[in-house]
This record gives C-alpha cells, sequence and structure tokens, in this order.
C-alpha cells in the first residue's frame, strides 16, 4: 500500500510539474486537481507565486485560472458529499464534524468563505464536503469558494509582483497575521450587512405601523 501510495505521488508530482509550462491553463489544471483529489506539493500557490513573479502582467490571468480550478475542484467533493451525505464525513471524528456543523449552521456562506481564505495546512476538505453533506445551495457554496480563493490568490500574487522570490518566505512567516486580518475585514463587512438588513427590516416595521 505504501509503495503504491508513493508511486502515485511521484506521478503527481510529475504531472503537475508538466502542467507548470502550460501558464495559466497549468494553474487551473493544479488548482483543480489539488482541490479534488489529492494535495499536490505547495499546491497551485506557490506556482502562481512564480509565475506571477516571472511574468507581472500575467497576475491577474493566473490568480482567475487558480480560483476558477480551485472552484471546480471543490464542487466535484461538495456534490460527491451532496450525494453521500454523512457517509463523506466518516474518516474525520465526530468532534471536527460536529465543530464544522455548528459553524456551517450558525455562519452558513461566511463559514466558508473564512476557510477557504487559509492556505494549508488549514483543514478545509471537512468544510468542502460539510457544506455538500449538509445540503448548502450550490450557489452559496461557488460564491464563498470564489470569493475567499479570491482574496487569498490575489494576495499571493500581489506579493510575487512586489517582493519577487522572497515573497514565499514573506508568506510562510506572516501568513497566519495577513490571514487572520483578511478574515477581520471579511468579519467587519458581515457585521456592516447584518446592522443594514436590520436597520432595514426595522424601518419597514416602523413604516407598516
Amino acid at each position: 500500500m505504501k509503495g503504491l501510495l508513493a508511486k502515485l505521488a511521484g506521478w503527481m508530482k510529475g504531472l503537475q510539474a508538466a502542467l507548470v509550462g502550460f501558464g495559466a491553463l497549468g494553474i487551473l489544471g493544479i488548482a483543480f486537481l489539488d482541490a479534488a483529489f489529492i494535495p499536490l506539493p505547495g499546491g497551485p500557490d506557490v506556482v502562481l507565486m512564480t509565475l506571477s513573479h516571472h511574468n507581472n502582467a500575467m497576475m491577474p490571468v493566473y490568480v482567475i485560472a487558480a480560483v476558477v480550478g480551485s472552484t471546480l475542484g471543490s464542487f466535484v467533493l461538495y456534490w460527491i458529499a451532496r450525494k453521500s451525505g454523512d457517509a463523506a464525513l466518516r474518516k474525520f471524528s465526530a468532534e471536527k464534524r460536529a465543530r464544522v456543523e455548528r459553524l456551517i449552521e450558525k455562519y452558513d456562506v461566511w463559514a466558508l468563505l473564512i476557510a477557504a481564505v487559509f492556505p494549508p495546512p488549514f483543514p478545509f476538505k471537512i468544510f468542502i464536503l460539510s457544506a455538500g453533506a449538509f445540503h448548502m445551495a450550490a450557489w452559496r457554496f461557488i460564491f464563498a469558494l470564489v470569493v475567499g480563493r479570491g482574496f487569498r490568490f490575489l494576495l499571493e500574487g500581489l506579493l510575487a509582483v512586489y517582493y519577487g522570490e522572497q515573497a514565499a518566505d514573506l508568506l510562510k512567516q506572516h501568513y497566519p497575521k495577513i490571514g487572520f486580518g483578511i478574515v477581520a475585514a471579511i468579519v467587519v463587512i458581515f457585521l456592516i450587512n447584518m446592522l443594514r438588513r436590520r436597520r432595514h427590516e426595522g424601518g419597514q416595521e416602523v413604516g407598516q405601523e
């Protein structure tokens, strides 16, 4: 079994190296495989930053490709979990399943969006599978993936453009702070929207009286 896994890992690495040569299409393929199947070494993040460093003008295209590939790959897992239900979550402990379920029930699409911002080793796949198993609306799932991954990949692309080869090291050293900063901004937006909604509903009630 170990030998088979080692061969599979080697094959995936070779495939990743081959896809890099296709530029944006390669990033899309790497992001798809990384999200839907076996996580690749460095995933689309390292490839995105490397290519963006060498071709600054193409950075927005690489970001879009990474977002599309990651969203499509995640949607494959979401759809499998939607069809199989709780069986898709068997490999996770009951404690982890319950924690993620509470987060999704309480915060819905915002929980998934925030989870999508963080890079590995954050356990994002349990959020994807839970969203499918709990039948989150497909359009809400896609929205969360596009926005969350968009934040993450755009940040990585900008770092690569401005800091070059040092970008990867900067990301490793400061991503927890940067990630929490992005999450804080998302939470603020969420709270502002919630307050606006409550004020709007309150205004409607007053008008009806």
